[in-house]
């Protein structure tokens, strides 16, 4: 069984608001979710930088060299940084050496990805990448030469795995679990992920198989409306029983790169309104119990998210684990459902059907 276990940590938004250094940090670093989804260019999943929390372990290399990545299903690139930056960002993280590696090769080929708050350029290698004993040889991957600006500075991960389709893959580079299924690495061509809602352990990336004991209440299965993220159609999205967005339909990302809820901004100030939370997301913690389930209607079928997922609690303080988004009118309403979201269900990222599978957790 090739399961990566994922360690659940603080969050840079917590160390940042436990030193008090969160307000300034932000002015500093505005970021807009959907420059992810809209590129002009790809573009990477850290405009939610702040929230990020899983992280599981990869090496690269012979004899292998170990990075801590985000497993994100909202990209398609594996990059880290290398020995060739000299980045504040990549001075403090582990950096790859191909030196030190017999089996890379290296290409002319360069990697630019475009984030919310800056950039990252670099070069493209092949090597062997090892992901939960899965030895994919002649990977190819991007090596961080620079890493602008300082906010990735603080973040605990070093790089990224993406795990969404080939066609939003920067340089055109193969991703991780493509090379797996062509390779047949896999039993299955899908991979299911399993995030914990408070203990900082348990939770995982499993490839090539779905786990038992997280669908003994049954699978739904949803098709995916394009093959680029892992998007699906929402038919509406309801609290109380009364539709409050997504009213006409709109379409939705599963995607384990962004922690919180992203929604459309006139959304976002309904919610904010209905569920009586202040403009920037804070509500009184004691209110909480007395908070409804946001219904999202999926393919005909119902998927609650009670308040015990989609309230945050810090150091006393609670907040609203959504955030406003603002997309292009043109392409219509969209949703990111992130890890606020996948908490309360285990899911099914299958390429072989090309659709997504979500089990609801006890």
């Amino acid at each position: 069984v090739h399961r990566v276990p994922l360690r659940k940590m603080k969050s840079l938004r917590q160390r940042l608001q436990e030193q008090g250094l969160l307000e300034s940090f932000l002015e500093k670093h505005p970021y807009n979710l959907a420059a992810k989804y809209f590129p002009g260019i790809a573009v990477e999943a850290l405009e939610n930088y702040m929230d990020d929390e899983y992280f599981g372990t990869i090496s690269i290399g012979t004899p292998p060299q170990e990075f801590t990545v985000v497993f994100d299903t909202g990209s398609s690139n594996l990059w880290v940084p290398s020995v060739f930056c000299s980045s504040p960002a990549c001075r403090n993280h582990h950096r790859f050496n191909p030196a030190a590696s017999s089996t890379f090769l290296s290409t002319n080929d360069t990697l630019f990805i475009a984030y919310g708050t800056g950039s990252m350029t670099g070069v493209l290698g092949y090597d062997t990448v090892n992901v939960a004993g899965i030895n994919v040889r002649n990977q190819i991957f991007g090596l961080a030469e620079t890493e602008p600006g300082d906010f990735f500075y603080y973040t605990p991960f070093d790089g990224i795995l993406g795990l969404a389709f080939p066609s939003i893959a920067s340089s055109g580079a193969t991703p991780v679990f493509d090379n797996m299924m062509l390779e047949n690495l896999v039993d299955r061509d899908l991979f299911s992920v399993y995030l914990s809602r408070d203990s900082q352990s348990g939770s995982f990336v499993l490839f090539g198989a779905i786990d038992p004991y997280y669908t003994t209440r049954g699978i739904s299965w949803i098709p995916l409306s394009a093959e680029t993220y892992w998007q699906i159609t929402m038919d509406s999205v309801s609290v109380n029983e009364f539709p409050v967005a997504c009213s006409s339909g709109c379409q939705a990302i599963v995607d384990t790169g962004t922690t919180l809820l992203a929604v459309p901004v006139r959304a976002f100030r309904t919610l904010m309104r209905l569920l009586g939370a202040s403009s920037s997301g804070e509500i009184r913690c004691e209110a909480v119990s007395n908070l409804p389930s946001l219904i999202f209607h999926i393919h005909g079928q119902e998927f609650p998210v009670p308040p015990r997922a989609y309230v945050l609690r810090s150091n006393g303080y609670c907040s609203l684990g959504l955030q406003g988004m603002d997309t292009p009118t043109e392409e219509g309403e969209l949703w990111i459902l992130g890890d606020v979201f996948i908490r309360e269900y285990y899911v099914i990222f299958d390429r072989a059907n090309n659709h997504v599978g979500l089990s609801r957790l006890p």
